[in-house]
């Protein structure tokens, strides 16, 4: 070979350094986010590469939907069928791919040229190895391997991200089903005391003040009805989404309430702790800081020299010439041989490597501040997380067992008093009109508790916080739908 004729201790030593690089993990580098999957989930994710693996995660996202779907078997079907985890799970594998590449050690240009002419010939062989990129290969592969770890935990974060999403809206939809199926049981006992007050009308019983009432308040609910509807349906698309469900499999059952409260809840104790040893974002942050503390190395490394080639030469020549012989002329072969190395380097004469260096030190400087930054930050929304589920469980526990009893028993005594004629039907539209708008938060406080429970998870682990912000908005939103007139 051309390579080992012109010099052996640059393949020996390029075969060396193969000897070194990574290969591709069997499972595409999702080992991190599946370890995590498994521990904080108790859930599996698969990677969807060709058909067997396709069909197995079909057969099993079927097996969850023949029943009516839990929180948990909405996370499975979740991770196995939402096709943006799978995107970034094939963008895990184009890291990967990076970072193979990275522990490669630089490929020789091999150079061919031939030039001839009437009676001569002459051809150059050069084949060119970076010796700055072989001298920094190791450098250069670990920083590549931090890359590649804080990816494999971004991945991670995604599926934590995904299961956390998918609980909040399940708990959206189920209780915009509930608030439906209570809405219409309301409505059809003020249906059935709109038909008593036309009937006590045309006996001259009610006036027609206390009927228009009676209307008013069975058509209000009507309304609230048919907004509630609307709600539902958009929280079952949005369910739809996050499962990543089409066809015939958009038509799974939920079940008819939320879950019923945990009797007790556990105390704060060392959330910021649990928080700051667990959440993959700081540790993806982390690597992020080895990777260029590496850099920032490497860069002083080479500050005076930034490039450097070894190039080796093989020329040959043939000439030919025509000299006089005994014989008369006689065509005359010449060969000459050569073999040599040639080296280039380039060195920055204009700033001998300040910008390289200054650009590695902010480099360093600004992850360095963002892993400090989501430090401080994770300690606060695991303290917020925390209030946020400690005040929506007493609040959901308020409800439950003080208001709704409360509201229950004035509408027996209302109704009551109503039949003996001791209370006007104003005061009773007034009574029902509260017991409507306290379900319909307590339904409301219970999905919060539920919500809130999922931002907890995620504040320890991570997959973000966000929840708790759209779930006051869809609080706000209907609490007017159950009580605003």
């Amino acid at each position: 070979m051309i390579m080992a004729r012109i010099s052996p201790i640059i393949f020996t030593s390029i075969s060396l350094l193969l000897a070194g690089c990574a290969s591709f993990s069997s499972d595409g580098g999702l080992s991190t986010a599946q370890g995590l999957a498994q521990s904080e989930l108790g859930k599996d994710i698969v990677k969807v590469s060709d058909e067997a693996s396709a069909g197995l995660v079909q057969r099993q996202a079927e097996a969850l939907l023949r029943r009516p779907l839990t929180p948990d078997g909405a996370v499975q079907i979740a991770l196995f069928k939402n096709r943006g985890l799978q995107a970034s799970f094939n963008d895990l594998g184009v890291s990967e791919a990076a970072y193979v590449q990275a522990t490669l050690p630089p490929s020789p240009r091999i150079g061919l040229s031939r030039l001839g002419g009437s009676l001569e010939l002459e051809i150059e062989r050069q084949i060119l190895v970076g010796l700055f990129e072989l001298a920094t290969l190791p450098a250069r592969a670990a920083i590549a391997e931090q890359r590649f770890r804080a990816a494999q935990f971004r991945t991670a974060e995604a599926v934590l991200r995904l299961a956390a999403e998918t609980r909040r809206q399940y708990y959206r939809t189920v209780a915009a089903n509930q608030r439906v199926a209570f809405m219409q049981q309301a409505l059809g006992t003020a249906a059935a005391a709109s038909e008593l007050a036309k009937q006590l009308g045309e006996t001259g019983a009610m006036n027609k003040l206390e009927q228009a009432r009676e209307h008013a308040f069975y058509q209000e609910l009507g309304a609230q009805l048919a907004r509630a509807r609307i709600d539902q349906q958009v929280e079952r698309e949005r369910l739809i989404r996050q499962l990543g469900l089409w066809g015939r499999d958009i038509d799974f059952r939920l079940p008819a309430s939320l879950p019923a409260l945990p009797s007790a809840v556990p105390s704060a104790r060392d959330v910021e702790r649990r928080a700051l040893e667990k959440r993959v974002d700081l540790q993806a942050l982390r690597h992020d800081l080895d990777a260029t503390a590496g850099q920032y190395g490497l860069a002083g490394a080479t500050r005076f020299v930034s490039d450097v080639e070894l190039a080796g030469l093989s020329n040959y020549e043939r000439s030919k010439s025509v000299v006089e012989g005994p014989d008369g002329p006689q065509l005359e072969r010449d060969k000459i041989r050569r073999r040599g190395l040639e080296v280039e380097f380039q060195i920055p004469i204009y700033d001998f490597g300040a910008t390289g260096v200054r650009n590695a030190q902010e480099a360093y400087m600004a992850a360095a501040n963002r892993l400090a930054e989501r430090a401080v930050n994770v300690r606060s929304e695991a303290r917020e997380a925390y209030l946020r589920y400690r005040g929506n469980y007493d609040l959901a526990r308020h409800y439950q067992g003080r208001v709704l009893p409360l509201q229950k028993t004035i509408q027996d005594q209302a109704l009551l008093q109503y039949s003996g004629m001791l209370v006007d039907v104003t005061a009773l539209i007034t009574d029902a009109r509260a017991r409507v708008l306290s379900n319909v938060d307590a339904i409301n406080a219970r999905r919060d508790f539920w919500i809130a429970a999922t931002d907890l998870k995620a504040a320890l682990v991570g997959g973000g916080v966000g929840g708790g912000e759209s779930s006051a908005a869809a609080t706000a939103s209907a609490a007017p739908a159950a009580g605003g007139h």
